[in-house]
């Protein structure tokens, strides 16, 4: 899809509904393989300390299985940094991660644990992997992120996402905006995510710095009632009628 923003699917929910259970489906390969059917341009898992959802065997078989790209999600760990190394997906995206949490809450504080971050970073490039930056839509986190030696970050929009009024929502627009211009400037390859759905994602997909969304949930939630197919599909459109209004 040149010339647009490209999606990544996160199919981390369908793993969640098969945990609830305890049982062999949904899997979520099989919704990674529908979802590049659909027009996805890469599929996203986070591959989490406590393995609530996604499991290490979902990440090797996706890793023989997907077609386009392999987004692995985890956290800053000597653990998932030797899983990265195995599995050699085409991206890993470094994200914070506290069990206590529902789901990933804000970014990584890039200026607080830069060394540690710098070294997991540069043994993944050593490897060949590229690697992006999961960082609030902040002028001093990009200014960090950058500093690690990383492609690429992606801007949280969880704020965005879940702001409870216009101007709320409004202001956290402006911050990501002048967030991925300042990625951009500083010669990183720019990413979004967090909260996004099929009413929220137009305005975010018409930032021109931002190359790829990273969404999960909402189509997932839509799957459940139109397969996934249509879901992929409806939220592609969606984000072309963004882009182009």
């Amino acid at each position: 899809m040149s010339g647009t923003t490209r999606l990544g699917v996160n199919v981390d929910h369908v793993a969640t509904l098969r945990q609830a259970r305890g049982t062999k489906t949904p899997d979520p390969v099989a919704a990674a393989v529908a979802a590049e059917l659909a027009g996805a341009d890469m599929i996203t898992v986070h591959l989490r300390e406590d393995r609530r959802h996604i499991q290490d065997r979902d990440v090797r078989v996706l890793r023989e299985v997907v077609s386009t790209r392999l987004n692995l999600e985890m956290a800053v760990t000597d653990e998932m940094l030797a899983i990265a190394l195995q599995v050699q997906p085409d991206l890993v995206t470094l994200v914070p991660e506290r069990r206590e949490e529902r789901t990933t809450e804000g970014g990584l504080d890039c200026t607080a644990s830069d060394e540690r971050i710098e070294r997991v970073v540069r043994e993944l490039k050593a490897a060949g992997i590229p690697t992006s930056l999961f960082i609030d839509a902040d002028t001093q986190q990009v200014r960090a992120a950058q500093a690690t030696g990383a492609d690429m970050i992606e801007l949280h929009t969880g704020d965005y996402a879940l702001a409870t009024s216009s101007k709320l929502q409004r202001r956290e627009l402006a911050r990501i905006r002048v967030a991925a211009a300042n990625g951009r400037a500083s010669g990183l390859q720019i990413a979004a995510g967090h909260g996004l759905d099929y009413r929220n994602v137009g305005e975010i997909a018409r930032i021109g710095e931002i190359e790829e969304l990273n969404i999960g949930h909402s189509i997932v939630g839509r799957a459940v009632l139109v397969g996934f197919d249509r879901a992929v599909r409806e939220m592609i459109a969606a984000m072309r009628v963004g882009e182009a209004s």
